[in-house]
């Protein structure tokens, strides 16, 4: 199963490390049969994001978490799409899954046109325990 992880679901694996997004980042790495896909501007986000002051994560967390895709993960430069998005920084995470035909997990399904290969975290996790 091929997949791309929005920022929100980074995010919120790092803040609450027993959470459903923790699990999927968990799944990576324990040979589940999961591909991580992601594009060189995704991974530029994530550490961005992942450094924000606000958040008060630990360093060596941002470096496990950024390590974990990089060396879980296939990074391609997929195509630009031009499909209308509500947030056009967005545009990367559907056009990796797209292109990588993996399902997009989100915690914001309202950012993205309604297709069955975009999911939220909680949808994933009860789509992957069917197979």
């Amino acid at each position: 199963m091929n997949i791309v992880l929005d920022t929100n679901v980074i995010i919120s694996a790092a803040l609450s490390p027993h959470g459903n997004c923790a699990k999927i980042i968990d799944m990576l790495t324990e040979q589940n049969n999961i591909q991580l896909y992601y594009g060189y501007e995704i991974c530029v986000e994530y550490t961005k994001v992942l450094s924000r002051p606000r958040l008060k994560l630990a360093a060596d967390v941002q470096f496990a978490i950024i390590e974990t895709i990089k060396e879980t993960g296939v990074l391609i430069n997929p195509p630009l799409t031009e499909i209308p998005l509500p947030d056009e920084s967005d545009r990367i995470f559907y056009d990796t899954a797209k292109a990588s035909e993996a399902m997009l997990i989100t915690g914001n399904l309202k950012h993205y046109p309604i297709e069955d290969w975009i999911v939220s975290p909680t949808q994933f996790l009860e789509t992957f325990s069917k197979n």
